[in-house]
């Protein structure tokens, strides 16, 4: 079954406890936190603290996606906050195959993002380290951007190159996934979909869960 994933960058930040509860009441496995610091993204979002504060209202997954400079100053902060799986750029990084031990060494699953025009290959020398590969279908920064199929292909390459080496990594999938959508990249291999304002911005959101859940399965 494909996992849900709701991105509270399109949620209501005046009432965040409420609609963290409304998605977990309507059946989401996993809360993307999504965490940007106008260096390496153009947006500025939350930090450990918001993490925190949240983690007393919730048993989901805590999925934090760091999209910023210097990752590993954070690792251990976002670990005490609450964080379940950190998922960090490999272009934010020189040292990708350290800071997975890091994220491991600080009791969290670890994860490794691809911007679209990454190649796969970064992955080559970390895939025993990594717990999940976060494929952007935007450019990060901001919600609400619309989806770029040209990576779906990349999707599908990679469920094969996991396969290749019997990796149990799970795919993820963010940017632009909506009932439409959805159903394209699991078709291509995913097993987590990432969505923010198809969500959030519905006006019934739990209904929104379940239709790109029901879209997902095909």
């Amino acid at each position: 079954m494909h996992a849900i994933a709701p991105s509270i960058l399109s949620a209501n930040f005046a009432a965040l406890a409420q609609d963290v509860g409304l998605v977990e009441k309507a059946g989401a496995e996993y809360l993307h936190i999504d965490v940007m610091d106008g260096h390496f993204v153009p947006n500025i979002t939350i930090g450990p603290a918001v993490v925190a504060a949240l983690r007393p209202h919730s048993k989901m997954i805590f999925d934090v996606h760091l999209m910023i400079e210097n990752p590993e100053k954070y690792i251990q902060d976002f670990a005490r906050a609450g964080a379940d799986l950190i998922t960090v750029h490999a272009e934010a990084t020189v040292h990708l195959h350290s800071l997975l031990q890091k994220i491991k060494a600080a009791g969290c699953r670890a994860g490794v993002a691809l911007n679209p025009a990454t190649p796969l290959d970064v992955l080559d020398y970390v895939l025993e380290l990594t717990d999940l590969v976060l494929v952007m279908t935007v450019n990060p920064g901001f919600g609400g951007q619309e989806f770029i199929p040209a990576v779906v292909p990349k999707i599908s390459r990679l469920r094969e190159k996991l396969l290749a080496v019997r990796s149990h990594a799970l795919i993820q999938v963010d940017g632009g996934i909506n009932v439409q959508t959805a159903a394209i990249v699991a078709r291509a291999g995913a097993d987590v979909l990432v969505a923010g304002s198809a969500i959030f911005g519905a006006v019934d959101p739990a209904a929104a869960i379940a239709e790109i859940r029901q879209a997902a399965r095909g």
